[in-house]
C-alpha cells in the first residue's frame, strides 16, 4: 500500500498522508483526517518503502518486520479517553518509524481470549490487573507495559508517576493560597487521588470528603452537584484539582456557565496536558505527562527483548511537569 492509494481512500494529498504517518507537521490536518489517515494505514498495513528513501539497502519485507499486538487495558474506546487516544497515535508513530507493524488492537478485559501467540511482542497501553497480565504472558513473553503508575509487574515498563503528578499539581495551589481544594477523579486503586489526600495530610489541612467527588461516567455532573452546593452556601471550595484534562474541560465549562453566580474565581489544574487542552477558555494548567517520549521508549524497549538484547525486567519512569496557564489565581483574602 503506497502514500498515494492511502490518499485516495480518505480523500486527501499523499503530501499529507506522508506528514502526518511521519508526524512532521502536527497540525498538517484536521483531527477527523488525522484518524482517517491512521485507520486506512492500520487497514491496509502500511509500511514505508524504504527503497524510496534510500538506496543504501533493499526495502525489508513486511513479513520479516516485528509485529506487535497493543492491548488496551483501561479503556473500551479511544475515543472515551482523549490521552490514551494521543499515547496510542504516539505508539503508532512510533511502531512506523521502528519498521515495526500492528499485528491486533485489543480492548481487553481479564475475560479475553484473543490468540497473541503469533505476535513477535506485546505493548499493553493502560493499568491492567494481575490476572489479565497472567493471560497475556502465557501467550507471549515479550510484553512492555506503558501506563501512568509503577504496577510492580514482572515486565518491562514505562511510566510517569500519578502520585508525584498530583503532588505537583497540589503544591502549585497552596502557592497561591488555596486550601479548600476539591477533586474530582477516580477515587479506587487511584494514585492520583493518594497524591492528593497525602497533600493535605502533609501540610494539616483536613480532607473533606464533601470535595471529593468519585467519577462515575459523568464528570459534569458530579461538579455540577458540588458547585450547586457552593452557591448555595452549603460548601466551599476556592480550587479544583481534576484527575485528568478531560474532566477538567467539564469542570471549566461549567464554571463559565454559572460565571456570573460565583463571586471569586474558581482555580482548576489537572493532568495529562492533552491537546484539548490548549483550546479551553481559559486555557488549562496542567501536569504534564510526555507520552510521546513514553510512546518511543516502550517500542524501543520491547523491540530490545523481541531482539534479546535484555533479559532482566526494566522500568523507566519520565519526569512530569507543570504547564502552566490560564485556570489558576492567586487566592484573594475576603475583606
Amino acid at each position: 500500500m503506497s502514500l498515494k492509494e492511502i490518499a485516495s481512500m480518505v480523500g486527501t494529498s499523499a503530501s499529507t498522508v506522508s506528514r502526518v504517518l511521519n508526524n512532521t507537521s502536527p497540525t498538517c490536518a484536521s483531527k477527523e483526517l488525522q484518524d482517517k489517515i491512521w485507520a486506512a494505514a492500520r487497514k491496509t498495513n502500511y509500511h514505508p518503502n524504504e527503497n524510496a528513501r534510500s538506496l543504501k539497502k533493499p526495502s525489508t519485507s513486511p513479513q520479516s518486520l516485528p509485529h506487535i499486538s497493543i492491548i488496551l487495558a483501561r479503556i473500551s474506546s479511544l475515543e472515551e479517553d482523549p490521552f490514551f487516544l494521543e499515547l496510542f497515535r504516539d505508539l503508532e508513530i512510533e511502531l512506523l518509524k521502528q519498521k515495526a507493524s500492528i499485528d491486533n488492537v485489543i480492548y481487553a478485559d481479564e475475560s479475553f481470549s484473543q490468540n497473541l501467540a503469533n505476535s513477535s511482542g506485546v505493548l499493553i497501553l493502560g493499568r491492567c490487573s494481575h490476572k489479565l497480565l497472567d493471560k497475556i504472558r502465557a501467550q507471549n513473553r515479550n510484553v512492555a507495559g506503558i501506563w501512568r503508575n509503577p504496577m510492580n509487574f514482572n515486565v518491562d515498563e514505562v511510566i510517569c508517576d500519578g502520585k508525584r503528578a498530583a503532588e505537583m499539581a497540589m503544591k502549585y495551589l497552596f502557592s497561591l493560597g488555596h486550601q479548600r481544594i476539591a477533586y474530582i477523579g477516580d477515587c479506587s486503586f487511584e494514585r492520583r487521588y493518594v497524591g492528593y489526600c497525602d497533600m493535605l495530610i502533609r501540610n494539616d489541612i483536613p480532607i473533606d470528603y464533601e470535595l471529593i467527588k468519585q467519577t462515575k461516567g459523568d464528570a459534569g455532573m458530579e461538579f455540577s452537584e458540588l458547585l450547586d452546593k457552593k452557591l448555595a452556601g452549603d460548601t466551599d471550595f476556592t480550587a479544583v484539582f481534576c484527575a485528568n484534562d478531560n474532566t477538567a474541560i467539564h469542570v471549566l465549562e461549567l464554571l463559565k456557565a454559572k460565571k456570573r453566580n460565583i463571586k471569586q474565581p474558581v482555580s482548576v489544574i489537572s493532568i495529562d496536558n492533552i491537546e484539548a487542552s490548549q483550546n479551553t477558555q481559559p486555557y488549562l494548567t496542567t501536569i504534564h505527562i510526555p507520552h510521546r517520549e513514553m510512546a518511543h521508549m516502550a517500542v524501543s524497549l520491547l523491540l530490545d527483548r523481541i531482539a534479546k538484547e535484555h533479559r532482566e525486567v526494566v522500568r523507566i519512569e519520565f519526569p512530569c511537569r507543570i504547564v502552566e496557564r490560564d485556570s489558576c489565581y492567586h487566592l484573594t483574602p475576603p475583606n
